[in-house]
């Protein structure tokens, strides 16, 4: 899980974060001015100023903010000018947009605020549909509201071309004032609250903002987006009552806290309509005293009431936001947060430190404990650092030290200590005279100042507590401000007056404050020292502080909202993680000095000992007849299997396993399935040798997976069987594969050479490639191919030679291959002990609600005909709901920028390459390039963009870094000069598509190209020479076919879309394209491999060369058949490499 910030605000307005990989609060030095408050996303934080404005912090990335404006440019054909400026007074303006609706000329557009730039000048969009046009980008038309086309006809009376011009967001990593609108809004804003990410589609693409005026109205926010992240407007949200608080969570939940205590729940917040529909009140949970503050994740509510009781609210979701009652918790805080995962986030009332709630999980949503974050701030002293400076000064500095400053300040009056009494010095405000004190305190208590937030005051507004029982010497506002003591930071000096006693609070008066900024109040006044005391007098000292003195921060804000942590995250947050660090540091700082020469003798000299006596121990012994020649066990079960012949249905079975294992060592195994039929028993078996695959199959109703061998690849037939439970299955499955890899002598990760596959379930599979599986004439049958599970869940993947595989999940997350193996249901000694992590994926799952319209009823749910009249009125719409897994794999996360595709430079077998060009496209559409990827550091460094006129959808580079896209137009586009030197190249060519056709994946190989169209159709690039690297034609290979990847070798793999099996159509299937040579790069036919329900495949690490049968010497015996491979060292690398 990639690091993420929790944000906090201090008594002072000081904003700080927290990194979840972190263990100090750092400070945000480039804050224009104290805040109140703040309020955080994962891709920005917005904050609430002293000054009741609101500013936005928008986080760095490799991935610009960038936003095209566009404008369309009308003329009209006339017989005297010919097409000009000259237009019909029924027209559209000569600027508009592309609906003609709206006057745009060029000069019109402007920055939307200071916080943005223009990329460059205005220029013609010279691609229209996918094809290039002509030079000046025109299109004409009959008409303006008429189709356009790209070719002038005799018709044409009209044409018009788009002006585009982009601008980015600069203000990065910096706190940036928003905008007011014209018309400034009637009062300040007191609260503000993000959320509403995960309402749309797609994760972060939209932000909701809501914020609270100090006259309880609510304002929402419009049009925040990726490319917008300040937003265009405010909108007023109606209400039922005043409000003085608000939270939103990441999905569709917004409560409210009103003036009396009492909760509202905005209903109605759909992706169409984020803003809602209307409100709902639910009582408070304690009846004698109303609430103060709500907070709401995904599907949890917790509140705070006035008497700082928190409570939770039970049954709370999308479909029922008000949720069903309220449960107290343990613990008094002043405000709470809940963040992304529902981890919640809270101020204590007493100490004002911010605590974790610990235990918190999808099934216990209200987790166990509250833990408090003792993690030290930016440039503060450790507690370590603290007592070595104390005992420094204690026995080498020359000034007298105070005993007991802050602790045992009251103990040391009680005793009648003569040393005098302590005060401070604060400076004075301005305007604010200085008054000695009437009546010297006899305890000199502690001192105090109160300290002023927002939260205070709205409390001291809304708090029904202690009214009509004021202080005698202090006004009724006193109630609402929490004190705290008075600690000198580091190198502040205090001065000691003899027979001066600390002053208290009661006998200065009111407190000298009268703001709401979060400023440190002034209560108390100078004294007067030459009136007090004489120079003689006034003796310095140094504060040190105590063991266990030390002051912990005074926070008044917390905002855990973009801060992604889970119950299983390691946080370095606590004490007990820094006591251990300690404890580490101090027993390696005792540890022996031992050189790395004496350590590596020392354990030579152990190893040789270990060796000699397992040596003369073996040796000894070797004459001896073996007691057991051959070791058997076997394991059964009762399954169901899904039977061959017709009526095909499930039956109950015992599913049986024998493994044995002959002297040599070598395992070997049987599967057994005995069923009756016509009351006669009857068994299918399978050599475990024979086991091509073993692939969990999605079934609704039943835990199934399904057993291949080389026969049934060719038939599309599995042997499929069904387990009880999904732990049963997964324990099936591991041990059989396992078995499968033993027998064929496999183990370990897969090899720099191995060729990647993915089903449409997302699980992971590799296959090691034999040398003789490109061989010409006589390759390796595709269906003898053996697959592994790997642990994991991808949608792609994509690798090369040198062993940098890179992932992509449902949820566009890009991972990368850690050189593991085995997670996921491979557990114990079946998969790796380091490089496996835990990995997530979310996918989206959509269905379409139908409805037909008819006379009486209107549109009812009956179903369609197969047959069109007059009268049809139909409508549907789509139904989304995600889903999310959680597994193991070797696998790394790439933060942050979502991905849809990503390629890697296919070199050579024997090629070496220090930096390795990475490709990728965003979620966004935007070109990236990854810096730093070699095979010591495969996640790369950091992102470089490439700028693009348009968004593209797919990306692949050749092993001569020759770069080639597809936009999401259906265009075609080839990137130019892409060297070591210029890894991002210079300028993109625009490649005419095939003739009516637009598509949608391309694959480069080491000299040829191939692209899939979106009907399926297999292109092959003519033409493509290093002198003119665009090619001039297309030609049409093949039908059928969902997804291709070429190799370093120019080898063609696709993914079928359907292929005909012995009882039905295989929809899914792994195809590899027969006699493939340099005469004939497109190849003659197709070897069907395993199918279906394959979704991806890519054997761009396959870079071993074929075995070449012709350069044997007549004196060599004839080459084995191609059931056997071919020796590998009679093969040959096919020229030089390229990479």
């Amino acid at each position: 899980m990639p690091a993420s910030l929790l944000w906090a605000v201090d008594v002072h307005g000081r904003v700080y974060s927290l990194s979840s990989a972190g263990q100090q609060w750092e400070l945000g030095r480039d804050a224009p001015m104290e805040f109140k408050r703040v309020t955080a996303a994962q891709q920005c934080c917005w904050s609430l100023g002293c000054d009741s404005s609101i500013y936005l912090n928008v986080f760095a990335s490799d991935l610009p903010v960038r936003y095209k404006e566009e404008t369309y440019e009308n003329q009209r054909w006339n017989p005297v000018d010919g097409f000009s400026e000259r237009l019909l007074p029924s027209d559209r303006w000569q600027w508009s947009d592309v609906t003609g609706l709206q006057h745009q000329p060029l000069h019109s557009f402007q920055l939307p605020s200071s916080s943005w730039e223009w990329e460059g000048d205005w220029y013609v969009d010279e691609n229209f549909e996918g094809e290039p046009t002509e030079k000046e980008g025109w299109t004409y038309s009959i008409d303006f509201p008429s189709t356009y086309t790209k070719d002038k006809k005799w018709n044409s009376c009209v044409r018009r071309r788009r002006w585009i011009r982009y601008r980015r967001y600069k203000a990065m990593d910096t706190w940036a004032k928003i905008p007011s609108q014209p018309m400034s809004l009637p009062d300040p804003f007191s609260d503000i609250s993000c959320g509403g990410w995960e309402i749309s589609e797609e994760p972060g693409d939209r932000l909701s903002l809501w914020v609270v005026s100090l006259q309880g109205k609510v304002w929402f926010r419009e049009g925040i987006c990726h490319h917008n992240p300040e937003g265009s407007s405010w909108e007023e949200v109606p209400l039922p009552g005043e409000v003085v608080q608000i939270s939103c969570g990441p999905g569709d939940l917004v409560w409210a806290v009103l003036w009396e205590g009492k909760l509202i729940v905005r209903e109605g917040i759909t992706r169409d309509c984020p803003r809602g529909l209307s409100w709902a009140v639910v009582e408070c949970p304690s009846l004698e005293v109303g609430a103060i503050h709500v907070s709401v994740g995904n599907g949890v509510v917790w509140a705070v009431t006035k008497d700082n009781k928190v409570w939770f609210r039970r049954g709370v979701n999308s479909h029922n936001p008000c949720g069903s009652g309220w449960i107290s918790m343990v613990g008094e805080m002043i405000m709470i947060s809940v963040g992304l995962h529902d981890q919640v986030w809270a101020i204590g009332c007493e100490d004002r430190a911010v605590y974790f709630r610990q235990g918190v999980t999808s099934s216990e949503l209200s987790g166990k404990t509250w833990r408090a974050i003792s993690a030290p701030r930016d440039g503060e002293r450790s507690h370590s650092s603290a007592s070595s400076q104390q005992s420094a000064g204690r026995f080498f500095s020359g000034e007298v030290q105070a005993q007991s400053v802050v602790s045992d300040a009251d103990s040391d009056v009680e005793k009648g200590s003569a040393d005098g009494a302590i005060f401070t010095t604060p400076e004075p405000s301005l305007g604010s005279p200085t008054e000695p004190p009437s009546n010297p305190a006899v305890d000199a208590p502690k001192a105090r100042i109160p300290k002023v937030t927002s939260d205070s005051f709205i409390s001291e507004l809304v708090s029904d507590r202690d009214q009509g029982k004021p202080s005698k010497d202090v006004p009724s506002v006193t109630p609402a401000v929490l004190e705290e003591e008075v600690i000198p930071a580091d190198g502040e000096e205090i001065l000691l007056c003899p027979g001066e006693a600390l002053l208290s609070t009661e006998s200065r008066g009111g407190p000298q404050w009268s703001n709401v900024d979060l400023e440190e109040a002034q209560t108390g006044a100078v004294l007067d020292l030459a009136e007090t005391c004489s120079l003689s007098s006034v003796t310095t000292f140094t504060l040190t502080v105590e063991d266990g003195a030390e002051e912990h921060p005074m926070w008044a804000w917390v905002s855990g909202e973009g801060c992604s942590v889970d119950s299983s995250s390691q946080l370095n947050w606590f004490s007990s993680s820094a006591n251990t660090t300690s404890v580490t540091q101090s027993v390696q700082s005792m540890s022996l000095s031992i050189s790395p020469a004496q350590t590596a003798a020392w354990r030579r000299q152990i190893f040789e000992q270990l060796s000699e006596r397992s040596r003369r121990e073996m040796d000894d012994f070797k004459h001896y007849e073996q007691a057991i020649e051959q070791s058997v066990w076997v394991k059964k079960g009762a399954m169901q299997w899904w039977r061959d012949w017709k009526p095909h249905k499930w039956i109950d079975v015992q599913f049986a396993f024998e493994q044995f294992s002959g002297p040599d060592g070598n395992k070997d195994g049987i599967l057994f399935i005995y069923y009756n039929y016509n009351e006669e028993k009857k068994y299918l078996h399978a050599f475990i040798n024979e086991v091509t695959i073993l692939v969990p199959v999605l079934n609704d109703s039943k835990h199934t997976f399904a057993i291949y061998t080389d026969e049934r690849t060719k038939q599309r037939w599995p042997i499929r069987v069904a387990a009880a439970t999904e732990l049963e299955m997964y324990d099936w499955l591991a041990l059989l594969s396992v078995s499968c890899c033993e027998s064929r002598g496999i183990q370990g990760p897969p090899s720099k050479q191995a060729i990647w596959s993915i089903t449409c379930k997302g699980d992971i599979f590799v296959s090691e490639p034999s040398p003789a599986l490109e061989a010409v004439p006589y390759p390796t049958p595709c269906d003898q191919m053996f697959w592994r599970q790997v642990g994991g869940h991808l949608r792609m993947v994509e690798c090369n030679s040198t062993g940098i595989v890179w992932g992509i999940g449902y949820d566009h997350t890009a991972w990368v291959y850690t050189g593991g193996y085995g997670g996921g249901f491979f557990q114990g000694l079946d998969s790796s002990t380091d490089n496996i992590y835990t990995q997530t994926d979310v996918k989206s799952v959509y269905i379409y609600e139908n409805q037909r319209w008819n006379p009486v009823s209107g549109y009812t749910s009956r179903s369609f005909h197969g047959y069109k009249t007059m009268k049809d009125f139909v409508r549907r719409r789509r139904w989304a709901r995600k889903c999310k897994l959680t597994t193991t794999g070797p696998w790394q996360e790439i933060p942050p920028i979502p991905l849809i595709d990503v390629t890697v430079l296919p070199c050579g077998a024997q090629s070496s390459v220090d930096t390795i060009p990475l490709w990728a496209i965003s979620s966004k559409g935007d070109v990236l390039c990854r810096l730093g990827v070699s095979a010591q550091t495969p996640a790369g460094s950091s992102w470089l963009h490439v700028g693009t006129d348009q968004p593209f959808k797919s990306i692949s580079i050749g092993a001569a870094g020759q770069v080639w896209a597809i936009a999401r137009d259906g265009s075609a586009f080839h990137r130019g000069s892409v060297s070591p030197q210029n890894p991002a190249g210079d300028c993109w060519y625009h490649i005419p598509s095939p003739a009516k056709q637009k598509l949608k994946q391309v694959s480069v190989g080491r000299t040829s190209i191939c692209t899939v169209d979106e009907n399926g159709n297999l292109w092959y690039r003519q033409g493509v020479t290093p002198s003119y690297p665009q090619g001039s034609s297309w030609d049409h290979v093949s039908n059928n076919v969902r997804k291709v990847s070429m190799g370093p070798l120019d080898q063609i793999w696709i993914i079928a879309d359907k292929v005909q099996g012995s009882q039905s159509l295989s929809c899914g299937t792994v195809c590899h394209r027969l006699g493939v040579q340099p005469i004939e790069p497109k190849g003659q036919q197709w070897d069907y491999g395993i199918g279906g329900g394959w979704d991806h495949i890519t054997v761009r690490g396959n870079a071993m060369e074929p075995p070449r049968i012709g350069l044997l010497s007549q004196k060599d015996t004839a080459p084995p058949t191609s059931s056997s491979p071919l020796p590998i060292g009679i093969a040959e690398p096919n020229g030089t490499a390229v990479c």
